[in-house]
């Protein structure tokens, strides 16, 4: 037991008075004789043996309350069970990814826990609150209050062992109460780096339906003279669901409307679009997760692609009937006439099959490259090993073997590839594959296209995520190859030259930091700007010449359409949207938090934690003695003769 006023047990000298007054009683006893002298005497015995013990039991009621009311003003207690914890720094760690969305028995996850903190969180308690993309630091519930009731869902995981790092850094070896609210969806390994002293504490709210509808992707299937068949990716998650309505909006205009029945998990819904610019949204409605209901996409009238052909105009006849004028800029040269100049305008530049490409014209390819552009390369019989290796070297491929004589067929092919993604409806292995009679090999890291039976690349591709190099093993002319033949040659190079950001659709995924090339100049103190009727942003943006690079990082903060801009001219319409990363409701690993203390609220947590480190007051026992033995002197005083 200890005391927060020890000073004041000196006043138990204080004891020393009744007792003194106890032993010198300064009565005396006046002596008076009577005529029954011997039955006076029994009586006086009595009378003052009854009158010691009166005394002695006045003298130790008194000492004892005297002691037990010094003591009380002392104020003793017992030290908390949890008292090396006191002085503890509390840290929320709050989910508010969109799996948080989801229903409970008392309404959405994270508004029900923004709740909880706000009616069951002290005025007078310090805190930091952290959750997927802020972070509030050394705060109380009344100055965040606008900010947690107004808290928007993020696209960003959960990462408990991100935040412990954060917080970390902002407090190191600071002694912390940590309390992690999530609903556990998406939790990996990673849940298990958290190691305090003090428990951590871990709240799960958990949603009622884990069933759910998301629209995973739209992506041009087809396309005709005059209409786009779009494909619209779905994906339902828990228990099988029918008659779904989905519409599509061009802007405000209802274009299509449909009901889905749910027969696979995975499901593929086609419609077509006049080919013309489009700027809305496909959509459905469900009962659970609302942000992966819509997505959101912009189509640009076609512009045709600039395409250049270096080599001889006989081996590059084929490509004419390939790249036709309602849809390509095509220009044929040989490599004695080439303009360099040029070259800069173009979307897609092809080598075909080149005795030696110079290092000038590499130098300018690999610039070319840099700033997106489409490059592809068909090496000629006889092109040297050392000039095609040094030419490759500079886009990331170092391993070019030397020609082979040895006929080769072409038997696999890369359906999911993006050069092949709209080719195919199904996977066929029934297909008249192409063949080449001699062969260069390429090794290294590039990715595989198209390949040999013996499984070594006869097209591949390597990318730097704006530009994007073809570089086949073997010429295929038709001396050398039926591949000219094949059903492959059309949509190959067709593809190869299409300028998805002039053709195709443009929609960007928010924290894939992706980037964007466009045909615009400006001048020095000229920026673009993102923007919609709800917010804008200035992307990076970096000038290549006629051409400018946007990169988005994490921007923008909502999903939705928006248009590029300078000043008001209006460059290109674009969309965003968020990753479809928690639309798994099932993929809840509670487990993963097993370590830690699991409790119900917030209003548990801080009940707790009072309950172990709030000292034993005892003061209080003592006053009740006080009183206690005030009664008991009482009633000695009246009963006791």
């Amino acid at each position: 037991m200890q005391f927060k006023h020890p000073e004041i047990l000196y006043f138990l000298f204080l004891l020393v008075i009744p007792i003194l007054v106890h032993l010198f009683q300064l009565r005396r006893f006046k002596k008076e004789y009577f005529t029954n002298v011997r039955f006076l005497k029994e009586v006086s015995i009595q009378t003052r043996k009854s009158s010691q013990i009166k005394k002695w039991l006045l003298l130790c009621t008194r000492l004892l309350l005297l002691a037990c009311l010094i003591l009380a003003f002392a104020q003793p207690f017992f030290n908390a069970k949890d008292s090396k914890n006191t002085a503890n720094e509390m840290v929320i760690l709050l989910d508010n990814s969109f799996s948080m969305q989801a229903k409970g028995n008392r309404g959405e996850l994270l508004k029900r826990a923004v709740q909880d903190l706000l009616e069951n969180t002290p005025d007078n308690q310090r805190f930091s609150l952290l959750t997927n993309t802020e972070a509030f630091w050394d705060t109380d519930i009344r100055s965040i209050q606008k900010e947690l009731q107004s808290l928007s869902y993020s696209s960003a995981p959960f990462r408990l062992d991100f935040l412990r790092n954060k917080v970390e850094a902002k407090k190191h070896n600071v002694p912390k109460d940590i309390v992690i609210i999530t609903d556990a969806v998406q939790a990996d390994k990673n849940a298990a780096v958290i190691q305090e002293q003090s428990p951590v504490y871990c709240i799960i709210p958990k949603a009622e339906n884990k069933n759910n509808i998301s629209i995973d992707k739209v992506s041009i299937n087809q396309q005709s003279d005059d209409f786009y068949e779009i494909k619209v990716a779905l994906s339902a998650y828990g228990e099988l669901q029918s008659e779904i309505p989905m519409a599509v909006y061009n802007g405000k205009n209802l274009v299509a409307k449909t009901v889905i029945a749910f027969d696979t998990p995975k499901k593929n819904i086609v419609f077509n679009l006049p080919k013309k610019d489009f700027h809305g949204y496909v959509s459905l409605e469900d009962n659970s997760l609302t942000y992966d209901n819509t997505y959101y996409f912009s189509i640009s009238k076609p512009e045709k692609s600039n395409v250049i052909a270096i080599g001889d105009a006989d081996k590059n006849a084929f490509l004419s009937r390939i790249y036709t004028p309602d849809e390509f800029q095509y220009k044929n040269t040989t490599l004695s006439t080439l303009d360099y100049n040029a070259l800069d305008k173009q979307d897609a530049i092809i080598i075909n099959e080149l005795k030696e490409i110079p290092q000038a014209l590499t130098t300018t390819l690999k610039a070319f490259y840099d700033k997106g552009g489409t490059i592809v390369v068909i090496p000629a019989a006889e092109t040297s090993v050392q000039n095609l290796t040094s030419f490759s070297g500079n886009f990331g491929i170092t391993k070019i073997g030397s020609l082979q004589n040895t006929p080769k067929q072409i038997t696999k092919i890369a359906f999911n590839h993006p050069l092949y993604q709209t080719v195919f409806e199904k996977k066929t292995d029934n297909f008249q594959y192409p063949k080449v009679n001699t062969t260069f090999t390429i090794g290294g890291n590039p990715s595989g296209i198209l390949s040999y039976d013996d499984q070594t690349p006869f097209l591949s591709s390597v990318t730097n995520k704006i530009g994007i190099l073809y570089l086949f093993a073997a010429p295929i002319n038709k001396t050398n190859s039926n591949f000219q033949n094949s059903p492959l040659i059309v949509p190959t190079f067709y593809n190869m030259a299409q300028n998805n950001q002039k053709t195709g659709i443009s929609e960007f995924t928010i924290g894939d930091n992706q980037s964007l090339i466009l045909d615009v100049i400006l001048s020095k103190d000229e920026v673009v700007t993102v923007q919609n009727e709800k917010s804008d942003f200035i992307p990076m943006q970096q000038i290549l010449n006629n051409k400018i690079k946007l990169s988005f990082g994490d921007y923008p903060e909502q999903s939705g359409n928006y248009a590029i801009a300078k000043g008001n001219t209006l460059l290109k319409n674009i969309s965003f949207n968020h990753a479809r990363t928690e639309s798994d409701l099932s993929l809840h690993n509670e487990n993963i938090y097993d370590k830690y203390t699991k409790t119900d609220s917030i209003a548990t947590v801080y009940n707790d934690i009072h309950s172990t480190r709030t000292a034993s007051e005892a003061w209080k026992y003592f006053i009740i003695a006080t009183l206690l033995f005030l009664l008991l002197e009482l009633l000695i005083q009246k009963f006791v003769k």
